[in-house]
């Protein structure tokens, strides 16, 4: 479902480059959920950035549902991760001055899903926030600010979920009730994830655990 081939990224610092991947190569399955753990530094961001599409690799290729990077245009890649790729961020990437219904919808408007405000109610209904569609996030507790994410990176039925320590500014037992939600979720609409986190705890829920060491996945 999603491959990483012979990937080499590297940033120019000054006179010096700063080698971040050298031949990464890794496979994830329709459905499979990984956790990846790494110190800071070690290239996490950086991976789901290339997954993503958002910067493009020295060398190599991303095929995710067996379309290639390699030749698409910036604004080819852009459409398809809006219409593939679902993400959830640490620090939830809300529009300040959109409700949590209307922050649900706006993947739904860039792919044309019909009926998207009906789907939205649906989706916050299902992460326990039918109450509090009309509220700002300025108005929602970190947790609530969270699920309306969640909600939001699921709402055009993406191949993948790129989640990027979703739980690492809650405390434990909001942390807990998130997670408890990403994965109920991913798992009813068997959607492919990918989470970084510095949490073992996080990381066990997953299937498979690697940790980002030296420019590789290595399966813990």
């Amino acid at each position: 479902m999603l491959q990483l081939q012979s990937l080499k990224k590297s940033y120019s610092q000054g006179s010096h480059t700063v080698e971040i991947f050298e031949d990464l190569n890794f496979e994830l399955h329709k459905g499979e959920k990984v956790a990846i753990m790494g110190k800071s530094g070690s290239g996490k961001s950086t991976l789901l950035s290339l997954i993503s599409g958002i910067i493009k690799p020295n060398q190599g290729d991303i095929v995710l549902d067996g379309v290639s990077y390699k030749n698409m245009s910036e604004s080819q890649i852009n459409d398809f991760r809006a219409t593939h790729i679902g993400f959830v961020f640490q620090n939830f990437h809300l529009v300040s001055y959109l409700n949590a219904l209307e922050n649900v919808m706006l993947p739904a408007k860039v792919c044309g899903i019909e009926n998207p405000r009906t789907k939205a109610q649906e989706l916050l209904k299902s992460v326990g926030l039918e109450h509090r569609i009309d509220h700002l996030p300025s108005q929602l507790s970190g947790g609530e600010k969270q699920r309306v994410a969640i909600a939001r990176a699921l709402i055009h039925n993406p191949k993948i979920i790129l989640a990027d320590e979703p739980s690492g500014n809650l405390d434990d037992e909001t942390g807990d009730a998130v997670m408890n939600t990403l994965f109920e979720l991913i798992e009813k609409n068997n959607t492919s994830l990918i989470l970084v986190t510095h949490s073992k705890e996080v990381a066990n829920r997953c299937e498979t655990t690697y940790k980002l060491a030296l420019g590789q996945l290595l399966p813990c």
